[in-house]
């Protein structure tokens, strides 16, 4: 099976081959400051079953571990599609928004509760 997600404008596309190895829910205040919602989602896939197509630009900040994680966007929507932890460097984060597939799995894990707004709900 393979996914593709894209940013707005499409020009930057990351193909996925096979089921991700994890979806995380994070209510990391960074999360939410990236979103510019109450969290982000993500679906890792290991390295070696992504492909990225088209230009993008980086920026890398630190973590709430400690380790610096790369973000990658599109220079002309802005859009953060996927992103590199360094504290995982086998898999590569894809935003699942960035899928635009309502049937993608759902997360399976929620981090960085202590930032979730309250009147959202927990994953079970």
């Amino acid at each position: 099976m393979e996914r593709t997600a894209t940013c707005s404008c499409e020009n930057l596309r990351i193909v996925c081959t096979g089921e991700p190895a994890k979806v995380s829910l994070c209510h990391c205040l960074a999360c939410q400051k990236r979103t510019g919602s109450t969290y982000g989602i993500a679906a890792f896939f290991r390295r070696d079953a992504v492909r990225i197509e088209g230009p993008h630009k980086s920026y890398t900040r630190p973590s709430d571990s400690g380790f610096p994680v790369t973000f990658h966007f599109c220079p002309d929507c802005g859009s953060t599609v996927f992103w590199e932890p360094q504290r995982r460097p086998e898999f590569v984060a894809v935003g699942v928004g960035s899928f635009a597939d309502p049937d993608f799995p759902a997360p399976t894990q929620a981090v960085h509760s202590e930032s979730r707004h309250g009147w959202v709900k927990d994953i079970d």
